[in-house]
Protein backbone atom coordinates (compact mmCIF):
# COMPACT_ATOMS: atom_id res chain seq x y z
CA UNK A 1 0.00 0.00 0.00
CA UNK A 2 1.85 3.44 -1.12
CA UNK A 3 1.60 6.01 1.62
CA UNK A 4 1.00 9.58 -0.03
CA UNK A 5 -1.19 12.39 0.99
CA UNK A 6 -2.90 12.62 -2.93
CA UNK A 7 -6.64 10.86 -2.24
CA UNK A 8 -8.02 7.60 -2.57
CA UNK A 9 -5.86 6.97 -5.78
CA UNK A 10 -2.72 6.86 -4.03
CA UNK A 11 -3.99 3.98 -1.37
CA UNK A 12 -3.47 1.35 -4.11
CA UNK A 13 -6.99 -0.20 -2.77
CA UNK A 14 -8.90 -2.06 -5.47
CA UNK A 15 -12.73 -2.71 -5.20
CA UNK A 16 -15.73 -2.19 -6.65
CA UNK A 17 -17.29 -0.29 -3.65
CA UNK A 18 -18.14 2.93 -4.94
CA UNK A 19 -17.10 6.54 -2.79
CA UNK A 20 -19.93 8.22 -1.69
CA UNK A 21 -20.44 12.08 -1.87
CA UNK A 22 -19.75 13.92 1.45
CA UNK A 23 -22.36 15.77 3.32
CA UNK A 24 -22.02 19.18 5.09
CA UNK A 25 -20.21 19.08 8.48
CA UNK A 26 -22.45 19.51 11.07
CA UNK A 27 -21.31 21.68 14.37
CA UNK A 28 -19.49 19.39 16.75
CA UNK A 29 -22.32 19.81 19.80
CA UNK A 30 -24.83 18.42 17.62
CA UNK A 31 -21.98 15.36 17.08
CA UNK A 32 -21.90 15.19 20.76
CA UNK A 33 -25.41 14.79 21.60
CA UNK A 34 -25.79 11.95 18.95
CA UNK A 35 -22.69 10.38 20.13
CA UNK A 36 -24.61 10.41 23.76
CA UNK A 37 -27.09 7.67 23.08
CA UNK A 38 -24.21 5.56 23.39
CA UNK A 39 -24.42 5.96 26.88
CA UNK A 40 -27.69 4.88 27.19
CA UNK A 41 -27.21 1.96 24.51
CA UNK A 42 -24.19 0.79 26.73
CA UNK A 43 -25.79 1.49 30.20
CA UNK A 44 -27.94 -1.89 28.94
CA UNK A 45 -25.34 -3.80 27.65
CA UNK A 46 -23.38 -3.24 31.03
CA UNK A 47 -26.24 -4.82 32.54
CA UNK A 48 -26.34 -7.44 30.03
CA UNK A 49 -22.27 -8.30 30.68
CA UNK A 50 -22.43 -8.18 34.35
CA UNK A 51 -25.87 -9.10 35.69
CA UNK A 52 -27.81 -11.27 33.11
CA UNK A 53 -25.36 -14.76 32.64
CA UNK A 54 -25.86 -15.01 36.89
CA UNK A 55 -29.98 -14.57 36.29
CA UNK A 56 -30.20 -16.88 33.80
CA UNK A 57 -28.59 -19.22 36.14
CA UNK A 58 -31.11 -18.08 38.89
CA UNK A 59 -33.96 -18.90 36.63
CA UNK A 60 -32.78 -22.73 36.07
CA UNK A 61 -29.97 -22.75 33.11
CA UNK A 62 -27.18 -24.61 33.68
CA UNK A 63 -23.63 -23.01 33.33
CA UNK A 64 -22.80 -25.38 30.34
CA UNK A 65 -26.23 -23.85 28.69
CA UNK A 66 -25.76 -20.20 29.59
CA UNK A 67 -23.71 -19.32 26.69
CA UNK A 68 -26.20 -20.45 24.36
CA UNK A 69 -28.41 -17.50 25.63
CA UNK A 70 -26.32 -15.13 23.94
CA UNK A 71 -26.18 -16.67 20.47
CA UNK A 72 -28.94 -13.88 19.57
CA UNK A 73 -26.65 -11.20 20.11
CA UNK A 74 -24.00 -12.21 16.94
CA UNK A 75 -27.38 -14.15 15.18
CA UNK A 76 -28.71 -10.71 15.36
CA UNK A 77 -25.83 -8.67 14.83
CA UNK A 78 -24.89 -10.77 11.56
CA UNK A 79 -28.40 -9.87 9.57
CA UNK A 80 -30.27 -7.34 11.54
CA UNK A 81 -27.18 -4.83 11.31
CA UNK A 82 -27.03 -4.76 7.67
CA UNK A 83 -30.32 -5.05 6.82
CA UNK A 84 -31.10 -2.13 8.95
CA UNK A 85 -27.79 -0.39 7.61
CA UNK A 86 -28.61 -1.08 3.80
CA UNK A 87 -32.10 0.46 4.67
CA UNK A 88 -30.96 3.40 6.09
CA UNK A 89 -28.29 4.39 3.73
CA UNK A 90 -31.43 4.06 1.11
CA UNK A 91 -34.56 5.59 3.37
CA UNK A 92 -36.03 8.48 1.84
CA UNK A 93 -38.08 9.36 4.80
CA UNK A 94 -39.19 12.79 5.71
CA UNK A 95 -37.96 12.24 9.24
CA UNK A 96 -34.58 11.35 7.85
CA UNK A 97 -32.24 8.18 6.88
CA UNK A 98 -31.11 7.50 10.05
CA UNK A 99 -33.55 8.74 12.96
CA UNK A 100 -36.43 6.50 12.42
CA UNK A 101 -34.52 3.41 12.68
CA UNK A 102 -32.87 4.68 15.91
CA UNK A 103 -35.97 5.71 17.34
CA UNK A 104 -37.75 1.98 16.46
CA UNK A 105 -34.74 0.58 18.14
CA UNK A 106 -35.26 2.52 21.37
CA UNK A 107 -38.77 2.17 21.28
CA UNK A 108 -37.83 -2.05 21.24
CA UNK A 109 -35.42 -1.69 23.79
CA UNK A 110 -38.41 -0.72 26.28
CA UNK A 111 -40.28 -3.40 25.20
CA UNK A 112 -37.39 -6.24 25.60
CA UNK A 113 -36.18 -4.73 28.96
CA UNK A 114 -39.82 -4.72 30.23
CA UNK A 115 -40.39 -8.88 29.13
CA UNK A 116 -36.52 -9.69 31.21
CA UNK A 117 -37.02 -7.60 34.32
CA UNK A 118 -40.66 -9.21 34.84
CA UNK A 119 -39.76 -12.62 33.45
CA UNK A 120 -39.74 -14.15 37.09
CA UNK A 121 -42.83 -12.64 37.70
CA UNK A 122 -44.46 -13.47 34.29
CA UNK A 123 -43.61 -16.86 34.34
CA UNK A 124 -45.26 -17.25 38.00
CA UNK A 125 -48.36 -16.21 37.27
CA UNK A 126 -48.18 -18.49 34.35
CA UNK A 127 -47.25 -21.89 36.57
CA UNK A 128 -43.39 -21.24 37.18
CA UNK A 129 -42.94 -23.08 40.77
CA UNK A 130 -41.08 -20.54 43.31
CA UNK A 131 -38.12 -21.30 45.11
CA UNK A 132 -34.74 -22.93 43.27
CA UNK A 133 -35.00 -25.11 40.46
CA UNK A 134 -35.72 -24.32 36.64
CA UNK A 135 -38.40 -22.06 35.58
CA UNK A 136 -38.97 -22.37 32.13
CA UNK A 137 -42.12 -20.41 31.78
CA UNK A 138 -39.97 -17.52 33.28
CA UNK A 139 -36.93 -19.04 30.54
CA UNK A 140 -39.10 -18.47 28.33
CA UNK A 141 -40.01 -14.91 28.12
CA UNK A 142 -36.53 -13.82 29.06
CA UNK A 143 -34.76 -15.67 25.80
CA UNK A 144 -38.05 -13.75 23.97
CA UNK A 145 -36.78 -10.38 25.63
CA UNK A 146 -32.82 -11.05 25.20
CA UNK A 147 -33.38 -11.75 21.79
CA UNK A 148 -35.79 -8.49 21.10
CA UNK A 149 -32.98 -6.19 22.91
CA UNK A 150 -30.29 -7.78 21.25
CA UNK A 151 -32.22 -6.74 17.43
CA UNK A 152 -33.31 -3.70 19.47
CA UNK A 153 -29.70 -2.70 19.88
CA UNK A 154 -28.14 -3.31 16.72
CA UNK A 155 -31.21 -1.37 15.30
CA UNK A 156 -29.39 1.58 17.40
CA UNK A 157 -26.34 1.41 17.04
CA UNK A 158 -25.40 0.89 13.39
CA UNK A 159 -27.38 4.02 12.15
CA UNK A 160 -26.16 5.84 14.89
CA UNK A 161 -22.51 5.82 13.86
CA UNK A 162 -23.78 6.18 10.33
CA UNK A 163 -25.76 9.34 11.69
CA UNK A 164 -21.87 10.42 13.31
CA UNK A 165 -20.49 10.14 9.67
CA UNK A 166 -22.97 11.76 8.19
CA UNK A 167 -22.75 14.77 10.51
CA UNK A 168 -18.87 14.34 9.77
CA UNK A 169 -18.91 15.69 6.12
CA UNK A 170 -16.56 13.08 5.12
CA UNK A 171 -13.69 15.67 7.33
CA UNK A 172 -11.18 13.12 8.64
CA UNK A 173 -10.46 14.60 11.50
CA UNK A 174 -14.51 15.30 12.63
CA UNK A 175 -14.35 11.81 12.33
CA UNK A 176 -11.49 10.74 14.57
CA UNK A 177 -13.35 13.37 16.94
CA UNK A 178 -16.64 11.69 16.46
CA UNK A 179 -15.44 8.23 17.13
CA UNK A 180 -13.54 9.35 20.37
CA UNK A 181 -16.88 11.05 21.26
CA UNK A 182 -19.01 7.71 20.50
CA UNK A 183 -16.32 5.84 22.66
CA UNK A 184 -16.36 7.94 25.26
CA UNK A 185 -19.87 8.32 26.35
CA UNK A 186 -19.68 4.53 25.87
CA UNK A 187 -17.46 4.32 28.73
CA UNK A 188 -19.45 6.68 30.45
CA UNK A 189 -22.39 4.09 29.88
CA UNK A 190 -20.63 1.47 31.20
CA UNK A 191 -19.42 3.21 34.49
CA UNK A 192 -23.20 4.26 34.83
CA UNK A 193 -24.44 0.56 34.28
CA UNK A 194 -21.48 -0.88 36.16
CA UNK A 195 -21.80 1.09 39.39
CA UNK A 196 -25.76 0.71 39.04
CA UNK A 197 -25.21 -3.12 39.26
CA UNK A 198 -22.95 -3.45 41.57
CA UNK A 199 -25.19 -1.59 44.14
CA UNK A 200 -26.90 -3.97 45.91
CA UNK A 201 -29.97 -2.00 47.79
CA UNK A 202 -31.43 -0.38 44.65
CA UNK A 203 -34.63 -2.34 44.86
CA UNK A 204 -35.10 -0.47 47.46
CA UNK A 205 -35.83 2.78 45.48
CA UNK A 206 -38.27 1.01 43.64
CA UNK A 207 -39.42 -1.31 46.46
CA UNK A 208 -42.44 -2.78 44.45
CA UNK A 209 -39.68 -4.48 42.17
CA UNK A 210 -39.47 -7.52 44.61
CA UNK A 211 -42.35 -9.47 44.33
CA UNK A 212 -42.38 -13.53 45.83
CA UNK A 213 -41.16 -14.98 42.18
CA UNK A 214 -37.99 -11.81 42.01
CA UNK A 215 -35.80 -11.89 44.84
CA UNK A 216 -33.36 -9.35 45.88
CA UNK A 217 -31.26 -9.75 43.39
CA UNK A 218 -34.04 -10.08 40.67
CA UNK A 219 -35.39 -6.98 41.75
CA UNK A 220 -32.12 -4.93 41.88
CA UNK A 221 -31.72 -6.14 38.19
CA UNK A 222 -35.09 -5.05 37.51
CA UNK A 223 -34.62 -1.73 39.12
CA UNK A 224 -31.39 -1.68 36.95
CA UNK A 225 -33.06 -1.96 34.25
CA UNK A 226 -36.11 0.80 34.88
CA UNK A 227 -33.22 3.60 35.14
CA UNK A 228 -31.40 2.03 31.64
CA UNK A 229 -34.63 3.02 30.21
CA UNK A 230 -35.13 6.16 31.55
CA UNK A 231 -31.90 7.40 30.26
CA UNK A 232 -31.66 5.61 26.95
CA UNK A 233 -35.13 7.42 26.09
CA UNK A 234 -34.14 10.71 27.64
CA UNK A 235 -31.15 10.73 25.38
CA UNK A 236 -32.79 9.30 22.22
CA UNK A 237 -35.93 12.01 22.25
CA UNK A 238 -33.27 14.83 22.85
CA UNK A 239 -30.75 13.96 20.51
CA UNK A 240 -33.78 13.19 18.18
CA UNK A 241 -35.88 16.57 18.57
CA UNK A 242 -32.14 18.72 18.74
CA UNK A 243 -30.05 17.47 15.34
CA UNK A 244 -31.73 17.21 12.32
CA UNK A 245 -29.88 15.40 9.60
CA UNK A 246 -27.85 16.83 6.64
CA UNK A 247 -29.62 17.09 3.77
CA UNK A 248 -28.94 14.08 1.04
CA UNK A 249 -26.92 15.64 -1.97
CA UNK A 250 -29.43 15.48 -5.09
CA UNK A 251 -27.32 13.27 -7.40
CA UNK A 252 -27.12 11.13 -4.03
CA UNK A 253 -30.81 10.98 -3.66
CA UNK A 254 -31.27 9.89 -7.00
CA UNK A 255 -28.31 7.11 -6.72
CA UNK A 256 -30.81 5.64 -3.80
CA UNK A 257 -33.81 5.85 -6.23
CA UNK A 258 -32.05 4.14 -9.03
CA UNK A 259 -31.05 1.32 -6.67
CA UNK A 260 -34.25 1.05 -4.88
CA UNK A 261 -35.64 0.57 -7.64
CA UNK A 262 -33.20 -2.02 -8.79
CA UNK A 263 -33.59 -3.81 -5.67
CA UNK A 264 -37.18 -4.44 -5.63
CA UNK A 265 -36.49 -6.61 -7.90
CA UNK A 266 -35.31 -8.68 -4.85
CA UNK A 267 -36.42 -9.94 -1.77
CA UNK A 268 -33.22 -8.89 -0.01
CA UNK A 269 -30.97 -7.18 -2.09
CA UNK A 270 -28.00 -6.23 0.39
CA UNK A 271 -27.29 -9.75 0.55
CA UNK A 272 -25.81 -9.37 -3.04
CA UNK A 273 -24.33 -5.75 -1.96
CA UNK A 274 -22.46 -7.24 0.83
CA UNK A 275 -21.18 -10.48 -0.69
CA UNK A 276 -19.55 -8.26 -3.24
CA UNK A 277 -18.32 -6.34 -0.79
CA UNK A 278 -16.54 -9.38 0.63
CA UNK A 279 -15.62 -10.53 -2.77
CA UNK A 280 -13.62 -7.48 -3.43
CA UNK A 281 -11.72 -6.62 -0.25
CA UNK A 282 -8.56 -5.77 -0.61
CA UNK A 283 -5.42 -7.46 1.07
CA UNK A 284 -5.00 -5.29 4.30
CA UNK A 285 -8.79 -5.42 4.87
CA UNK A 286 -8.97 -9.21 4.67
CA UNK A 287 -5.99 -9.08 7.39
CA UNK A 288 -7.78 -6.70 9.39
CA UNK A 289 -10.79 -9.13 9.68
CA UNK A 290 -8.62 -11.81 10.71
CA UNK A 291 -6.66 -9.46 13.48
CA UNK A 292 -10.47 -8.26 14.48
CA UNK A 293 -11.21 -12.04 14.50
CA UNK A 294 -8.72 -13.20 17.19
CA UNK A 295 -9.32 -10.40 19.10
CA UNK A 296 -12.85 -10.96 19.90
CA UNK A 297 -12.25 -14.43 20.63
CA UNK A 298 -9.88 -13.48 22.93
CA UNK A 299 -12.56 -10.75 24.39
CA UNK A 300 -15.80 -12.79 24.72
CA UNK A 301 -15.16 -15.00 27.16
CA UNK A 302 -14.54 -12.39 29.94
CA UNK A 303 -17.42 -10.37 28.73
CA UNK A 304 -19.45 -13.46 29.19
CA UNK A 305 -18.34 -15.18 32.30
CA UNK A 306 -16.29 -12.31 34.12
CA UNK A 307 -18.82 -11.25 37.27
CA UNK A 308 -19.72 -15.34 37.37
CA UNK A 309 -15.70 -15.92 37.46
CA UNK A 310 -15.46 -13.40 40.43
CA UNK A 311 -18.80 -15.11 42.36
CA UNK A 312 -17.29 -18.62 41.49
CA UNK A 313 -13.65 -19.06 41.45
CA UNK A 314 -12.56 -16.16 43.33
CA UNK A 315 -15.05 -16.01 46.12
CA UNK A 316 -16.00 -19.51 46.13
CA UNK A 317 -19.96 -18.86 45.53
CA UNK A 318 -22.03 -21.21 44.20
CA UNK A 319 -25.44 -20.00 42.08
CA UNK A 320 -28.03 -19.35 44.98
CA UNK A 321 -26.39 -19.84 47.58
CA UNK A 322 -26.97 -15.73 48.29
CA UNK A 323 -24.43 -14.97 49.95
CA UNK A 324 -20.91 -15.52 48.57
CA UNK A 325 -22.41 -15.73 44.95
CA UNK A 326 -24.28 -12.31 44.96
CA UNK A 327 -20.96 -10.62 46.94
CA UNK A 328 -19.07 -12.21 43.96
CA UNK A 329 -21.35 -10.92 41.60
CA UNK A 330 -21.03 -7.30 43.03
CA UNK A 331 -17.43 -6.94 43.39
CA UNK A 332 -17.42 -7.62 39.56
CA UNK A 333 -19.62 -5.46 38.64
CA UNK A 334 -17.17 -3.13 40.64
CA UNK A 335 -14.34 -4.04 38.85
CA UNK A 336 -16.51 -3.55 35.32
CA UNK A 337 -16.62 -0.22 36.98
CA UNK A 338 -13.19 0.00 37.04
CA UNK A 339 -12.73 -1.28 33.67
CA UNK A 340 -14.83 1.76 32.31
CA UNK A 341 -12.93 4.14 33.99
CA UNK A 342 -9.91 3.41 32.72
CA UNK A 343 -11.40 3.02 29.14
CA UNK A 344 -12.58 6.09 29.33
CA UNK A 345 -9.48 8.03 29.90
CA UNK A 346 -7.80 5.65 27.43
CA UNK A 347 -9.77 5.89 24.86
CA UNK A 348 -8.99 9.84 24.48
CA UNK A 349 -5.53 9.18 24.61
CA UNK A 350 -5.46 6.44 21.79
CA UNK A 351 -4.58 9.00 18.92
CA UNK A 352 -1.72 10.17 21.23
CA UNK A 353 -0.25 6.92 22.04
CA UNK A 354 -0.24 5.64 18.54
CA UNK A 355 1.57 8.59 17.73
CA UNK A 356 4.12 7.86 20.53
CA UNK A 357 4.56 4.33 20.27
CA UNK A 358 5.36 4.47 16.43
CA UNK A 359 1.71 3.86 14.82
CA UNK A 360 -1.55 2.49 15.93
CA UNK A 361 -0.51 -0.91 13.91
CA UNK A 362 2.15 -1.44 16.81
CA UNK A 363 -0.21 0.15 19.46
CA UNK A 364 -2.62 -2.75 18.91
CA UNK A 365 -0.26 -5.47 18.48
CA UNK A 366 1.70 -4.55 21.77
CA UNK A 367 -2.00 -3.62 24.00
CA UNK A 368 -2.81 -7.32 22.61
CA UNK A 369 -0.46 -8.70 24.46
CA UNK A 370 -1.19 -7.21 27.27
CA UNK A 371 -5.29 -8.65 26.94
CA UNK A 372 -3.09 -12.14 26.69
CA UNK A 373 -1.07 -11.64 30.07
CA UNK A 374 -4.44 -10.62 31.91
CA UNK A 375 -6.15 -13.50 30.70
CA UNK A 376 -3.67 -15.59 31.62
CA UNK A 377 -3.51 -13.94 35.27
CA UNK A 378 -6.57 -15.07 35.85
CA UNK A 379 -5.39 -18.74 36.29
CA UNK A 380 -3.11 -17.24 38.73
CA UNK A 381 -5.53 -15.20 40.74
CA UNK A 382 -7.93 -18.43 40.84
CA UNK A 383 -5.10 -20.63 42.43
CA UNK A 384 -4.93 -17.57 45.32
CA UNK A 385 -8.04 -17.30 46.11
CA UNK A 386 -8.28 -21.20 46.39
CA UNK A 387 -5.40 -21.38 48.27
CA UNK A 388 -6.26 -18.93 50.78
CA UNK A 389 -9.96 -19.64 51.84
CA UNK A 390 -10.94 -19.47 55.30
CA UNK A 391 -14.13 -20.69 57.60
CA UNK A 392 -15.62 -19.00 60.20
CA UNK A 393 -15.86 -20.46 63.39
CA UNK A 394 -19.54 -21.98 62.31
CA UNK A 395 -17.66 -23.63 59.17
CA UNK A 396 -18.94 -21.21 56.82
CA UNK A 397 -16.86 -19.92 54.05
CA UNK A 398 -15.66 -16.19 54.06
CA UNK A 399 -15.04 -13.88 51.33
CA UNK A 400 -11.36 -13.80 49.92
CA UNK A 401 -8.87 -11.92 51.12
CA UNK A 402 -8.16 -8.15 50.57
CA UNK A 403 -5.00 -9.29 48.14
CA UNK A 404 -7.27 -11.35 46.20
CA UNK A 405 -9.91 -9.20 45.95
CA UNK A 406 -7.02 -6.00 45.21
CA UNK A 407 -5.29 -8.99 42.83
CA UNK A 408 -8.65 -9.83 40.55
CA UNK A 409 -9.65 -5.85 40.31
CA UNK A 410 -6.52 -4.88 39.29
CA UNK A 411 -7.14 -7.02 36.06
CA UNK A 412 -10.36 -5.86 35.29
CA UNK A 413 -9.27 -2.47 36.10
CA UNK A 414 -6.58 -3.04 33.41
CA UNK A 415 -7.99 -4.92 31.15
CA UNK A 416 -9.47 -1.31 30.39
CA UNK A 417 -6.74 -0.12 28.39
CA UNK A 418 -6.27 -2.93 25.37
CA UNK A 419 -10.27 -2.53 25.25
CA UNK A 420 -10.19 1.17 24.47
CA UNK A 421 -8.08 0.20 20.91
CA UNK A 422 -10.54 -3.19 20.41
CA UNK A 423 -13.25 -0.15 20.36
CA UNK A 424 -10.88 2.22 18.08
CA UNK A 425 -8.83 1.13 16.04
CA UNK A 426 -9.95 -1.75 13.71
CA UNK A 427 -12.64 0.95 13.04
CA UNK A 428 -10.25 3.50 12.15
CA UNK A 429 -8.04 0.81 10.05
CA UNK A 430 -10.96 -0.67 7.75
CA UNK A 431 -11.98 3.65 7.15
CA UNK A 432 -8.47 3.76 5.51
CA UNK A 433 -7.88 0.13 4.35
CA UNK A 434 -11.13 -0.20 2.19
CA UNK A 435 -12.89 2.41 -0.07
CA UNK A 436 -16.31 3.90 0.84
CA UNK A 437 -19.19 1.38 0.61
CA UNK A 438 -21.61 2.31 -2.82
CA UNK A 439 -24.82 1.66 -0.56
CA UNK A 440 -23.18 3.92 2.09
CA UNK A 441 -22.17 4.05 5.95
CA UNK A 442 -24.83 1.81 7.48
CA UNK A 443 -23.98 -1.61 4.86
CA UNK A 444 -19.67 -1.44 5.39
CA UNK A 445 -20.31 -1.03 9.05
CA UNK A 446 -22.04 -4.76 8.41
CA UNK A 447 -18.55 -5.96 6.92
CA UNK A 448 -16.49 -5.39 9.67
CA UNK A 449 -19.27 -6.31 12.29
CA UNK A 450 -18.85 -9.93 10.13
CA UNK A 451 -15.57 -10.06 11.63
CA UNK A 452 -17.16 -9.49 15.38
CA UNK A 453 -20.05 -11.62 15.59
CA UNK A 454 -18.77 -14.89 13.82
CA UNK A 455 -16.15 -15.49 17.31
CA UNK A 456 -19.07 -14.00 19.63
CA UNK A 457 -21.02 -17.26 17.80
CA UNK A 458 -18.44 -19.53 18.10
CA UNK A 459 -17.70 -18.57 21.83
CA UNK A 460 -21.11 -18.95 22.45
CA UNK A 461 -21.84 -22.69 20.78
CA UNK A 462 -18.52 -23.42 22.18
CA UNK A 463 -18.04 -22.16 25.19
CA UNK A 464 -20.19 -23.91 27.74
CA UNK A 465 -19.39 -27.33 26.49
CA UNK A 466 -15.30 -26.21 26.53
CA UNK A 467 -15.10 -25.30 29.92
CA UNK A 468 -17.39 -28.67 30.78
CA UNK A 469 -14.58 -30.49 28.98
CA UNK A 470 -12.17 -29.38 31.74
CA UNK A 471 -14.66 -30.05 34.79
CA UNK A 472 -16.38 -26.51 34.34
CA UNK A 473 -15.65 -23.18 35.91
CA UNK A 474 -14.51 -20.72 33.61
CA UNK A 475 -10.59 -20.69 33.27
CA UNK A 476 -10.75 -23.31 30.00
CA UNK A 477 -12.56 -20.66 28.08
CA UNK A 478 -9.95 -17.76 30.03
CA UNK A 479 -6.92 -19.84 28.68
CA UNK A 480 -8.14 -20.44 24.96
CA UNK A 481 -8.61 -16.11 25.26
CA UNK A 482 -4.77 -15.46 26.60
CA UNK A 483 -3.81 -17.46 23.57
CA UNK A 484 -6.50 -15.61 20.90
CA UNK A 485 -5.21 -12.61 22.13
CA UNK A 486 -1.50 -12.96 21.80
CA UNK A 487 -2.03 -14.68 18.46
CA UNK A 488 -3.72 -11.34 17.31
CA UNK A 489 -0.90 -8.86 18.47
CA UNK A 490 1.59 -11.40 16.54
CA UNK A 491 -0.58 -10.92 13.16
CA UNK A 492 -1.36 -6.86 13.70
CA UNK A 493 2.69 -6.82 14.18
CA UNK A 494 3.72 -9.04 11.44
CA UNK A 495 1.16 -9.28 8.74
CA UNK A 496 -1.05 -6.07 9.48
CA UNK A 497 -0.15 -3.07 7.09
CA UNK A 498 0.76 0.48 8.32
CA UNK A 499 -1.95 2.84 7.64
CA UNK A 500 -0.87 5.92 5.60
CA UNK A 501 0.32 8.68 8.00
CA UNK A 502 -1.87 11.26 6.64
CA UNK A 503 -5.54 10.02 4.70
CA UNK A 504 -7.12 12.22 3.20
CA UNK A 505 -11.18 12.56 4.31
CA UNK A 506 -12.07 10.49 1.01
CA UNK A 507 -9.77 7.77 2.33
CA UNK A 508 -11.57 7.68 6.39
CA UNK A 509 -15.24 8.28 4.52
CA UNK A 510 -15.32 4.66 4.39
CA UNK A 511 -18.15 2.76 6.16
CA UNK A 512 -16.09 1.18 9.15
CA UNK A 513 -17.13 3.92 12.06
Amino acid sequence: MEKGNKGVGKLNVCSSLEVEQPLPKSKLWKICMVASIAAGVQFGWALQLSLLTPYVQLLGIPHRFASFIWLCGPISGMIVQPVVGYYSDNCTSRFGRRRPFIAAGAALVTIAVFLIGFAADLGRASGDPLGKGSKPRAIAVFVVGFWILDVANNMLQGPCRALLADLSGGKAGRMRTANAFFSFFMAVGNILGYAAGSYSKLYKVFPFSKTPACDIYCANLKSCFFIAIFLLLSLTTLALTVVRENEIPEKEEQEIDEKLAAGSKSKVPFFGEIFGALRDLPRPMWILLLVTCLNWIAWFPFFLYDTDWMAKEVYGGQVGDGRLYDLGVHAGALGLLLNSVVLGFMSLAVEFLGKKIGGVKRLWGVLNFVLAVCMALTVLVTKMAEKSRQYNAAGVLMAPSSGVKIGALSLFAVLGIPLAVTYSIPFALASIFSSSAGSGQGLSLGVLNLAIVVPQMLVSIVGGPWDDLFGGGNLPGFVVGAVAAAASGVLALIMLPSPPADAKPGATMGGFH
